[in-house]
């Protein structure tokens, strides 16, 4: 196994994204790569390069009917995919079948043994549902994950940890009567921001009730609130014992993004990020995947996503 941590990157996952004036850009990628090379992390990382998912493993997670939308308006490239927040631009199905593929990539080189942790910036689509698009989501890389480490691998107790300023809905409400989906979310309280889900009341249905930990918070909170909510997640992932862990490090938590309002800094990740790590190595030998997830403050989700990356390559 590999000493180092495999990062993602190429232009078929850099070309997910809407275009200029959406907050979603396809320049996400290279700012964020710009950073990580001023890093000085040099061997430490080797570099993955995506493949395209296959249809039969989008539907692992989507239906056939919803698949064939996205091809069809693709290709048309205009209208919607939802109510106004994700367009139909040319091309958007082949960058949301890379960023797929690049999460199935990293998953299979972990469960192959070849590393043991990986990172994909463009990734953590965690709005898109089973039919639908959602916040700039078009294929939930996350969810496919889940069944994918199922079907492939055998796994059945996966952890999904969330720190993304959203609320993870797609995962959520796509395995919220799964009792081996451990889910834990910490986000900006959905009174005060899309998609409006994630109280903490929301623990799971039927046989899956308390397997799903939310956790939102007010408006402007900073490291200090992060940190004591954090103690909660980490004790849930612990109590949970995963085989692995899956992680959306969404940037758009830290302070100065512009369409939400918490205040961290890029430390709250790195605090998150080398306690998940702590817990893989406990719990799933080392196995972990982390995904970018939202950030529209461009020097925010570079450091940030930067930050994720040295704690995985800190606690090897």
């Amino acid at each position: 196994m590999s000493d180092t941590v495999l990062v993602y990157r190429g232009e078929s996952i850099a070309a997910y994204g809407f275009g200029d004036p959406h907050p979603f850009g396809t320049d996400r990628h290279d700012v964020f790569h710009a950073e990580l090379d001023q890093a000085g992390l040099g061997d430490a990382i080797d570099y993955g390069h995506p493949r395209p998912a296959l249809v039969d493993e989008l539907l692992l997670f989507h239906t056939a009917d919803y698949i064939d939308k996205v091809s069809r308006m693709s290709a048309a490239g205009e209208g919607w995919l939802d109510d106004g927040d994700t367009p139909a631009v040319a091309g958007i199905y082949d960058g949301a079948s890379a960023v797929v593929g690049a999460v199935l990539c990293a998953v299979d080189e972990i469960m192959h043994g070849h590393h043991r942790r990986a990172f994909v910036p463009i990734a953590g689509l965690h709005h898109a549902a089973r039919s639908s698009a959602a916040g700039f989501c078009v294929f939930n890389d996350c969810g496919i994950a889940v069944e994918y480490l199922r079907k492939q691998f055998g796994l059945r107790r996966i952890a999904y940890v969330d720190i993304d300023a959203h609320h993870g809905d797609g995962v959520f409400y796509g395995f919220v009567d799964d009792p081996d989906l451990i889910f834990a979310d910490i986000h900006e309280d959905g009174r005060f921001l899309y998609p409006g889900t994630g109280a903490a009341e929301e623990t799971g249905k039927g046989w899956a009730r308390g397997t799903k930990l939310n956790i939102p918070l007010a408006p402007g909170a900073d490291d200090g609130d992060f940190h004591a909510a954090w103690r909660d997640v980490e004790a849930f992932i612990e109590a949970a014992e995963p085989e692995f862990i899956i992680m959306q490090c969404g940037a758009d938590s830290l302070e100065g993004d512009p369409i939400t309002h918490l205040c961290w800094t890029e430390e709250a990740h790195a605090a998150a990020a080398a306690s998940l790590c702590r817990l893989a190595d406990k719990h799933c030998e080392g196995r972990i995947v982390g995904t970018g997830g939202g950030g529209y403050n461009r020097r925010n989700l570079a450091r940030a996503w930067t930050r994720v990356v040295q704690s995985f390559v800190e606690t090897l």
